[in-house]
């Protein structure tokens, strides 16, 4: 009898949740205080049980379209966050990476609600996982919807970890062969593309807490090292040692990266670096 009594108390428990919790109260407050946006608020998330569902039911609700309508991409996305649980983790992985590091993001619904950087990512791993499933005709269309409604253009087979925050967003192009290591930053207009007709593997590949300026082309099968910094306007061609920062066209080797995570500090000045310094030496350090 006592057993019972402790299973039906521990059903009770529900998982304490943070980032929902913090989103719901900002919607609430929201509603408050600007009654005539109370409907999209209700609508995208007061309405819904999980922040999986909200992001769900807000891209289907961007990325609708007469050839393909909200409500089948808004079922096809939930049968996936329902049926893979690591969605979760990663949205709210994207979700605090864009709160923490954009200053022009105060609260959790911002993203969610409004910028076309989360949401093209977002599309972007829900195609993913239908590339991998062998849907993909579904997945290149949502690359195409995506790329039409943000403009910003990610194929689904290319490979992007959590945490990553896709600033402003516009121009934004990723190769299908682009591999992003976690906690990484892009601004807008960044190129990560090939370099010519090759076939194959084409595509850059680049390491974790890398920060990318705005504008920057990254292009051909290259590495870019853990915790380096590509300046604004950068010709990436080759490889780039971790922990420094390249800037020019085409770029190199002018310094050390400044700090231990470029991605989050979004430090984007060449003040402090070693300009002139020996690239040899830069890259000999970055390689200890």
């Amino acid at each position: 009898m006592l057993e019972t009594r402790r299973r039906g108390k521990a059903a009770k428990v529900t998982a304490y949740d943070p980032v929902w919790d913090r989103v719901r109260r900002d919607a609430e407050a929201a509603a408050r205080a600007e009654p005539e946006l109370a409907a999209l608020m209700f609508a995208n998330i007061l309405n819904h049980g999980k922040l999986e569902h909200a992001v769900c039911h807000r891209l289907a609700q961007r990325l609708d379209h007469g050839n393909v309508n909200a409500d089948l991409i808004r079922q096809t996305f939930l049968a996936m966050v329902d049926s893979e649980p690591e969605h979760g983790a990663v949205i709210r992985a994207d979700l605090s990476a864009v709160h923490d590091r954009d200053p022009a993001c105060s609260r959790l619904i911002d993203p969610l609600l409004y910028f076309k950087g989360f949401h093209a990512l977002e599309t972007y791993r829900f195609a993913h996982s239908l590339w991998l499933a062998g849907r993909r005709d579904f997945a290149l269309y949502l690359q195409s919807q995506s790329s039409m409604v943000f403009n910003i253009d990610i194929h689904p087979a290319a490979k992007i970890g959590r945490g990553i925050m896709l600033d402003h967003g516009s121009g934004i192009v990723i190769g299908e062969t682009a591999e992003i290591g976690d906690h990484t930053s892009l601004l807008h207009s960044v190129t990560l593309g090939g370099s010519g007709k090759e076939m194959g593997d084409r595509h850059p590949k680049v390491g974790r807490c890398v920060m990318i300026g705005a504008g920057s082309k990254i292009l051909g099968n290259i590495h870019v090292g853990d915790c380096a910094r590509i300046a604004a306007g950068s010709v990436v061609l080759k490889d780039v040692p971790p922990k420094t920062t390249v800037a020019g066209v085409p770029a190199r080797v002018i310094g050390e990266a400044g700090c231990s995570a470029p991605s989050r500090a979004m430090d984007q000045l060449l003040a402090g670096t070693e300009l002139g310094g020996s690239e040899q030496q830069v890259e000999k350090k970055g390689r200890s």
